[in-house]
């Protein structure tokens, strides 16, 4: 997908992937359609929903990283920017509706390039650097390999007969 289509949810995703140095985990709520995190960013713990394209509480994260910023707006619903990341970093552009969805896209594409995958998973993950694990759940009932039998086999421990 191109990161200059991205919106809503998606794009929510696609910031927070970005942000893998203070988000640790990210988890979808709402039947997918909100974006919570856990992490901490400069000693702030943040734990809940994180919005950027409907937040500018959520999208200073961002803006924060940004050394250089520059906006114009071309009327019509239409904005653009171009925005440094990095005191040694490229001008990023970033095209949207409004300054903050400019901004998000133009961090998107300097974290992940012009292209990101179209499917992302709407499951529990785990950041670990820039890549994303899914978090599994452990299973209330165990494998039916590791049932106990009663004829017992090597290695199987009992407990010590009471007196």
């Amino acid at each position: 997908m191109n990161t200059s289509d991205l919106e809503g949810t998606t794009l929510d995703y696609w910031v927070a992937r970005g942000l893998h140095e203070f988000i640790r985990e990210i988890h979808f709520t709402d039947s997918g359609e909100t974006l919570s995190i856990r992490g901490n960013d400069r000693g702030k713990p943040w734990d809940g929903r994180f919005l950027p394209s409907t937040s500018w509480e959520a999208a200073s994260v961002v803006l924060e990283r940004a050394c250089k910023l520059e906006m114009q707006d071309h009327g019509r619903g239409e904005v653009s920017c171009s925005v440094t990341f990095g005191k040694e970093g490229k001008p990023v552009e970033g095209r949207g509706p409004s300054l903050r969805i400019a901004l998000l896209r133009a961090f998107v594409r300097h974290a992940f390039g012009d292209e990101v995958e179209d499917e992302y998973l709407r499951r529990p993950q785990s950041l670990l650097g820039e890549r994303a694990e899914p978090i599994g759940e452990s299973s209330a009932t165990a494998p039916v390999e590791d049932m106990p039998s009663p004829e017992r086999h090597i290695g199987d421990i009992s407990p010590v007969p009471r007196q």
